[in-house]
């Protein structure tokens, strides 16, 4: 964990904790090493960073490429372990750059359904974690963040006090069994596996 990662972790969770009473449930549940998928539903710009402060490990996250275009951010974002993506088609290059990060023994955040949802209710996965984990068969912790939407909506303006929770669920581990029968749907169904245990956990 570089010093400008443990700066930004560290004021995460102050924030956390003194704007938004965050909590994280079951953290015992964390893989704190070797290669690993932190899957999480995305809800707002809040959800990175406090995925991020569930684990005491460095991981790796995406964020979109035209971010790196912003004065400062375009210096800070790669220090902070952030992979451009191209939101606006298919970024291959994202999805493999994430797979030589999970072979390294690294751990990475990925959002199943893709992108940020506008009602904040769950959404269907996409098929990019299943293709990583056809292709590295890492483990995944399952997430999921409540509050986060109210706390700061897309186009919604200013934060508001809005209690956050982050439930984190038991680790789902992949064999090669899991990769049959082969064919055009198996990353699909690998993400919905997924996602299907994102959408079970509860704030308790």
């Amino acid at each position: 964990m570089n010093f400008y990662y443990w700066l930004g972790y560290n004021l995460a969770r102050l924030i956390g904790w003194l704007c938004f009473g965050l909590r994280i449930l079951h953290r015992e549940r964390m893989i704190e090493s070797g290669p690993v998928i932190l899957a999480m539903n995305h809800q707002s710009y809040l959800d990175p960073p406090f995925a991020g402060i569930c684990t005491r490990r460095a991981i790796f996250f995406l964020t979109r490429r035209t971010l790196l275009d912003v004065p400062v951010l375009g210096w800070l974002l790669p220090k902070l372990n952030v992979i451009p993506v191209d939101q606006e088609g298919s970024d291959r290059s994202a999805l493999k750059a994430l797979i030589r990060i999970l072979k390294a023994g690294e751990g990475t955040l990925v959002f199943p359904e893709g992108a940020r949802t506008l009602d904040g209710n769950l959404h269907p996965a996409s098929p990019g974690v299943g293709l990583v984990i056809a292709k590295t068969l890492a483990p995944v912790v399952p997430m999921r963040i409540f509050g986060a939407h109210e706390a700061w909506p897309p186009n919604g303006g200013r934060l508001r006090f809005s209690r956050i929770t982050i439930a984190i669920g038991e680790p789902i581990y992949f064999s090669a069994t899991d990769l049959q029968p082969p064919g055009k749907e198996l990353y699909q169904r690998l993400s919905q596996r997924v996602m299907n245990a994102i959408a079970a956990l509860q704030p308790e």
